[in-house]
Parts: structure tokens; sequence; C-alpha cells
């Protein structure tokens, strides 16, 4: 059987991370490319705040090419459906005949919607390795596997800020309160991978500012350990 060429959405969160595992996995897919959404302004991948330079270390120690869409902030939808389209024309230029896109969601049926339409426009197919899985237990397996990742955005209308910041691990499972996805598909949380199995090594990272933003959404910087000292500030927009 011949595997399909694939490219995976990569947030650089840790769902996006057990998508690629659960496609190496698999002989039908052969994943050729991470495609990612980056803040042009503030060189940070979108909605999780990862900086840009972590996101290149991330996507090194995985062994796979990265496509960046970049963004302008503030932007609209339109705008970024408009870049994601030039980033599959990207793709296909460089491997030609992909047609399907892979995606980390587990649960949310509007948001595997929007996905589906979105890649449809462009005759592309939506892939989801995840979906329907158990989130409690995905978590755990995550963690078992020895996977590593920390939080880098917190919601704090679903999660105390205190959470930010910290190891995604199994001290953090056993406190979140009820209610809480585990896997923080709701939004409760997004994560930074830096480790485990699929990491050449893990990355060196230390632990930055953290700050409030929008009233509502708790943000903690990481750089990476050779990074010099006051060389950034956390802005995260976008």
């Amino acid at each position: 059987m011949t595997a399909t060429p694939t490219l995976l959405a990569w947030s650089g969160g840790k769902d996006c991370l057990l998508a690629l595992q659960r496609l190496l996995a698999d002989p039908k897919w052969r994943v050729v490319g991470l495609l990612t959404t980056v803040n042009r302004n503030y060189s940070r991948v979108a909605m999780h705040g990862i900086h840009r330079d972590i996101l290149l270390a991330q996507t090194a120690a995985i062994g796979l090419p990265l496509i960046e869409v970049l963004l302008d902030w503030p932007g609209s939808n339109d705008a970024y459906e408009e870049a994601h389209a030039k980033g599959l024309v990207e793709a296909r230029m460089r491997w030609p005949g992909i047609r399907h896109c892979a995606f980390g969601d587990l649960f949310l049926q509007d948001v595997r919607d929007y996905r589906v339409r979105q890649l449809g426009r462009d005759n592309w197919r939506a892939v989801f390795p995840l979906w329907g899985e158990d989130t409690a237990a995905l978590s755990r397996r995550f963690v078992s596997e020895g996977h590593r990742a920390m939080l880098c955005c917190v919601d704090t209308q679903q999660l105390d800020a205190a959470y930010c910041g910290r190891e995604y691990n199994t001290a953090l499972l056993d406190e979140l309160p009820p209610g809480a996805d585990a896997c923080g598909e709701r939004g409760e949380f997004h994560t930074l991978a830096f480790g485990g199995p699929l990491f050449a090594e893990p990355l060196k990272l230390r632990r930055g500012e953290s700050v409030l933003r929008d009233g509502r959404f708790q943000f903690t910087d990481f750089l990476l350990d050779d990074a010099p000292p006051g060389s950034t500030r956390l802005d995260v927009r976008g």
C-alpha cells in the first residue's frame, strides 16, 4: 500500500504532537511537513503565543519541514483564510499531488466542520487522527509515554491563572477542577511541547514573564535557554 502524503497543522502543542505520533504509526499516511500560522508582527505562533525560534527548534528536533502561514495583527478571518490558502499552494508546489491536511482536534464538531469546509474550497481533505478519543485517557497516555509540555496560555474564565507556566504532568492532571477537559479541548489552556519520544532531543527552555491579555487570557512566556536575557518582550496578540 502506498502511503498518502499529508501535512499536519502544527500549533506547537501537545495535541498536534499526539496527532503526529498517530500518523507516523499508521502506514496509510506519510507526514511530509508541518503547517503553522504565525503572527508576522510579533513572530509568534497564533493563539499559543510561542516564539518563532522555539517553533523552528521544535520542527528541527522532530525532523520535519515547516510551512509558515504569516498573518498580520490585527487581521480578519478572511485574511486568515487567504493566507492559509497560499500556504496550501506552497505545499502543493513542494509536494505535488498532496491533498490532505491533518489536525489534532478531539471532539468539537463546529471546529471540525469549519476545517472540512475551509480545505474543501481548495480541493483538500481534512484528517482527524485523534477524533473521538477519550481525552482523560489521552492525557494520561501523553504523560506516561514520556511526552513533555508546558502550559503557555490559560483562559482564566475556565481555569485559575496559576496553572499557566506549569508542566503538563500527572500532578497537574490530578489537580484540574471538575468540568475542565484534561486536554483543554474547550480552550481551557494551550501547551508548548518541548520533549519526548518524537524529539531528537528536548528543547532547553527557561520561563519568562507572565501577563494577562484582554482581561482574560494568562500567557507565560518561554525562551530558548541560549537566548540572551531581556532579548524579548511577551506580546502574544493574534
